[in-house]
């Protein structure tokens, strides 16, 4: 009886499962997936907070959290992938991001026969939906779920708490040399949004464009946010007396791995923006 049991457990466990990434194409395995390598930090943390990092055997080069992940072989990063060092891991799931990682690099991993899972979160939400998507081909659906879930009340009471106050003017910096901002599609717009901001260059075409220092005087934000500039760079600001940010002092750092990565952890970072944000409403 107990071999039976054993059997049927086994069998259970090598069952085919079937995840849509986010270009809608389906990726099926023939049973969870036991050896994982991941092509960008957020994927790695991901793998992690879905109950699969054991089953991790290669990350990208800037993966860094959680500690563990550190150990990981690496397999190259946004600049270009080893490909040999990959499919010498022989993975049997790749997770991959669509606008981070070179569609050469991932073309050739597929004409290699890898499977490879692309991701492409634009909304605080996706991060649950990918969670999820994640347990189910890792086999790991029980915690996966179990964080996803948990996930999505703190994110619904932080938009409950944002539909109450008003909203405030917010221009995100990414870079400063050129100036990069983000558009009202990008993961960090959405971000903003939770915190009852409104991104002053939105409307731009571009998901990360290079924008014009006289485009962010004429939008003139209540607010100016950074997120892994070099130090002192987001006080070059200052030599606009006039920026209502400005005058008001109104300049944040926030910490990129929390405001930049599409990981549970990016409400640590809302939680921090909506923080600066309440101060800028009582400054106002």
């Amino acid at each position: 009886m107990l071999a039976a049991v054993s059997l049927q457990v086994a069998w259970v466990c090598a069952a085919p499962v079937v995840a849509v990434d986010d270009r809608g194409a389906q990726v099926a395995l023939s049973a969870p997936a036991r050896r994982v390598v991941t092509l960008a930090p957020h994927l790695t943390e991901l793998a992690y907070a879905a109950g699969g990092g054991a089953r991790l055997v290669g990350a990208d080069s800037a993966s860094d959290y959680p500690p563990e992940a550190v150990a990981l072989p690496r397999v190259g990063g946004s600049a270009g992938l080893d490909l040999e060092r990959i499919v010498a891991l022989r993975p049997d799931l790749v997770l991959g991001w669509r606008s981070g990682n070179k569609p050469s690099d991932i073309a050739r991993l597929e004409q290699f026969g890898l499977r490879v899972f692309l991701n492409e979160p634009r909304h605080v939400g996706d991060i649950s939906r990918t969670l999820r998507a994640l347990g189910i081909l890792l086999g790991t659906q029980q915690i996966a779920d179990e964080r996803a879930s948990a996930f999505e009340q703190r994110l619904h009471a932080l938009q409950r708490k944002a539909a109450e106050l008003r909203s405030v003017s917010v221009f995100f910096e990414v870079w400063h040399q050129p100036l990069i901002t983000v558009n009202r599609e990008h993961l960090i717009s959405d971000l903003v949004a939770l915190c009852a901001g409104s991104n002053v260059l939105g409307a731009l075409a571009q998901l990360a464009p290079t924008v014009s220092l006289e485009s962010v005087l004429l939008a003139d934000p209540e607010v100016i946010i950074a997120a892994g500039l070099p130090a002192g760079a987001l006080g070059a600001w200052q030599r606009f007396p006039r920026l209502r940010a400005v005058r008001a002092q109104q300049l944040y750092e926030l910490d990129p791995d929390l405001t930049m990565r599409a990981t549970p952890r990016l409400l640590d970072g809302a939680e921090q923006l909506c923080r600066r944000l309440e101060q800028a409403r009582g400054s106002g």
